[in-house]
């Protein structure tokens, strides 16, 4: 049995209990803008590339229809449930904030579009509507007060605290980048409604997530694990993930646990990214998912295998 969350009208609240919950059949929704492509720094692996060429590998593939939209635009009433107005005027500022996360020209403008992208990822997945946001820059490592790991404001974050504030009882975030999401763990943290699932080798950056705390579930996974050993821990975060009985499932989705990936040394295939996706959508549970790292040229492969697993193909 599957809890739907509220659905409210003005002095009307109620909740549709539903059997064996399917997201309804649509075309997937993938939430891009190739502004985001705009800016990078040479031999930055957080780079233009990830998007177009993913982009491109999933208009022209026919395993699944997609639809393409782009990002919401006002979201800073988001932003600021989760991060200061001293963090978005820092982000201003034309000052690195570590060598990993320069101060490119106008980032905060594009950390708001990518905040954009999730937040009309949540919007498809409370319509039962399946949707990836393919934006960058990526998020879960992003502090309320401090950018770094590549990550400026936490995407994943503001849209479950945005979940949550439209009603959402119950929301878990799959974390299945290779590193911990130490920011995301830090702003959910005392939400009790809330619950993070993250999968990531350690040790590696950034030096956390080595046990669980609170709410945080960590599932720390050594260098080098064979791919099938690292899927059983995959596996045992869903089993965990399900038994919290979440109304929405927001999913960090990083790709750099792939054989080759160029900042971490673990071993998956694109097979376990297919049926990673196909576990997550046997789940039934309403469910959004926002791309975090991945850095090898095989990133649009791993994309696609992963929303064909969701996509049930």
């Amino acid at each position: 049995m599957q809890r739907i969350p509220a659905l409210t009208r003005p002095g009307v609240s109620f909740t549709l209990i539903l059997i064996g919950f399917r997201p309804v059949k649509s075309r997937m929704k993938i939430i891009t803008d190739k502004r985001c492509t705009e800016y990078g720094r040479a031999g930055h692996p957080e780079r233009p590339e990830r998007i177009r060429l993913t982009v491109e590998k999933l208009r022209q593939q026919t395993t699944f229809p997609v639809e393409f939209e782009e990002p919401l635009g006002k979201v800073d009433k988001e932003i600021l449930r989760v991060h200061s107005a001293a963090h978005l005027e820092r982000l201003r500022q034309p000052l690195d904030f570590d060598p990993d996360t320069p101060a490119y020209p106008r980032i905060l403008e594009y950390a708001r579009r990518a905040v954009g992208g999730a937040l009309a990822a949540l919007e498809c997945a409370r319509r039962s509507e399946l949707a990836f946001s393919l934006m960058r820059p990526p998020g879960h490592h992003a502090l309320r007060e401090r950018a770094m790991g590549f990550c400026y404001l936490n995407n994943v974050a503001i849209a479950v605290l945005e979940a949550r504030n439209q009603g959402v009882a119950r929301v878990a975030v799959y974390d299945f980048d290779v590193h911990h999401a130490n920011g995301t763990e830090a702003i959910l943290l005392h939400d009790p409604g809330c619950s993070l699932f993250s999968i990531h080798q350690y040790p590696n950056y950034p030096g956390t997530g080595a046990q669980s705390v609170g709410n945080s579930h960590n599932f720390p996974v050594a260098p080098l694990t064979p791919h099938l050993e690292y899927r059983k821990v995959l596996e045992k975060a869903i089993e965990e993930l399900k038994m919290f009985q979440p109304d929405l499932v927001a999913v960090s989705a990083g790709f750099d646990a792939c054989r080759g990936d160029p900042i971490a040394n673990e071993l998956l295939e694109p097979d376990d990214y297919h049926w990673l996706g196909r576990s997550l959508r046997a789940l039934g549970f309403p469910l959004f998912g926002v791309l975090e790292g991945g850095y090898s040229e095989n990133l649009p492969e791993l994309v696609l295998a992963f929303l064909s697993g969701l996509e049930g193909k």
